[in-house]
């Protein structure tokens, strides 16, 4: 899960998109042993990588994969096209937002996000808080 992803990034829509990896990498992925903060994507003649998306290497694997490689992404050629259309535009980037398991392969889950300024974070932050307080004040009001 990227955490920072949302507060850093308006996510406007989302693709899933396969990845293509080694098998020691998907037993660490399984224990929860990747970092996706730093991660970004990018098409490249017609193919999505995803670059910067760390993998501690697995305890009883062959050492010598790159735990900071580039790895593919898999997507229909539409959506290849979708996301091309999108990252032509200024400000706006391919943000993975969460690695998760479906029938027992691993799916990355894509956004394509716009920049936040600072002023913006905090609004978001502000308003957060007002509607926690709301649902605070409706808890309090039943009981």
């Amino acid at each position: 899960m990227n955490r920072r992803a949302r507060h850093d990034f308006a996510i406007g829509e989302t693709f899933e998109c396969g990845i293509m990896l080694a098998g020691g990498e998907v037993k660490s992925i399984r224990d929860g042993k990747v970092v996706l903060r730093d991660a970004y994507a990018r098409v490249e003649n017609g193919e999505v990588w995803l670059y910067a998306m760390h993998v501690t290497p697995y305890a009883f694997s062959r050492p010598d994969l790159d735990p900071d490689r580039r790895r593919k992404l898999l997507l229909h050629r539409k959506e290849i096209v979708d996301l091309t259309r999108a990252t032509e535009q200024q400000g706006v980037a391919l943000v993975p937002l969460r690695l998760y398991f479906k029938d027992r392969r691993v799916k990355v889950e894509l956004g394509v996000g716009r920049g936040k300024k600072t002023y913006d974070k905090r609004q978001s932050l502000a308003e957060r808080d007002a509607k926690r307080e709301a649902e605070r004040a409706l808890k309090s009001a039943r009981h």
